[in-house]
């Protein structure tokens, strides 16, 4: 009588692991989009609420519905008229202060990435430093400082006032980036003559776009967003930005909530569209001095 034999094991299939991995990779996949594009609705809710509110008809919050099923577009030309001139104030600001912001930066940038200055922690310390004094003090200061200049309820005031934000800011992100600029170009284009200034114009600058034009874009949006300069540093309506001329309109139009909702479209509108154009360079002039 021979030993009864046990049945082998039977050996599993060799694609049947990787289709199960692949399996469940794919759905991991699908649950983390599915998340992000619930996070991603619910932060960009109140924005496409805005957007639905200024196209409600007659002007009434009320008659917002969850979709713009009959949108008017009264608020906006309502918004325009009233809001028109505040939404050129603060584009005319704040060109005004990103470029004073880069001109001031840039070359302040390169000193202290290239040039062998004692001091020059201290001094990056002090540009630190004055990032972290509250807005209020600044504004007070400034105050201060037009009154006896003429520079209260002016644009160049304005611009001078915006561009405190914006020059430290664009110090350190122009600085980060050209401390990993190769000196050696510099100093051959000081072998075939060229100055400090030349070099740096010709040479330095053109190769810094990425930093120039992510510093100038958040310059840019530093003063379009600005609230409390322009709360202290302007008494009349001559002059005055949309930011503060959103919140006086809340004020006055409680009951044309679509042309409120209408000239806050508006002032967002700069800052979408930069964002959008400027992406690519943003990205590359944020991390340009992040590796060595």
């Amino acid at each position: 009588m021979t030993a009864a034999t046990a049945p082998s094991a039977s050996p599993a299939s060799p694609g049947l692991a990787p289709r199960s991995g692949s399996r469940r990779r794919r759905g991991r996949a699908a649950a983390h989009t599915a998340l992000g594009i619930l996070f991603v609705a619910i932060m960009l809710f109140p924005v496409y609420w805005m957007v639905n509110a200024s196209l409600a008809p007659g002007g009434n919050s009320l008659n917002t519905t969850v979709l713009p099923l009959r949108p008017d577009l009264g608020g906006y030309t309502r918004a325009l008229a009233d809001q028109g001139p505040n939404l050129v104030t603060s584009l005319i600001v704040a060109i005004g202060a990103a470029v004073l912001s880069l001109v001031l930066a840039a070359p302040c940038a390169y000193a202290l990435a290239q040039f062998r200055i004692k001091g020059t922690g201290v001094l990056l310390f002090l540009i630190l430093v004055s990032q972290m004094v509250p807005g209020i003090v600044i504004a007070n200061a400034l105050y201060t400082a037009y009154t006896p200049l003429g520079l209260i309820n002016t644009i160049p005031g304005l611009i001078l006032a915006d561009a405190t934000a914006g020059v430290p800011f664009a110090i350190l992100i122009m600085r980060a980036y050209l401390e990993t600029f190769p000196t050696s170009i510099v100093e051959a284009a000081r072998v075939d003559g060229c100055g400090h200034v030349r070099a740096f114009w010709s040479i330095v600058l053109p190769v810094s776009r990425n930093s120039l034009i992510t510093a100038g874009i958040f310059s840019f949006l530093f003063a379009w967003s600005d609230f409390l300069m322009a709360l202290t540093l302007t008494t009349g309506e001559s002059i005055r930005p949309v930011t503060l001329g959103l919140y006086t309109y809340i004020g006055t139009n409680d009951t044309d909530w679509s042309a409120v909702m209408a000239t806050a479209v508006l002032s967002s509108l700069p800052a979408v569209v930069l964002m959008i154009a400027a992406q690519r360079y943003i990205a590359a002039g944020a991390t340009g001095g992040a590796v060595k």
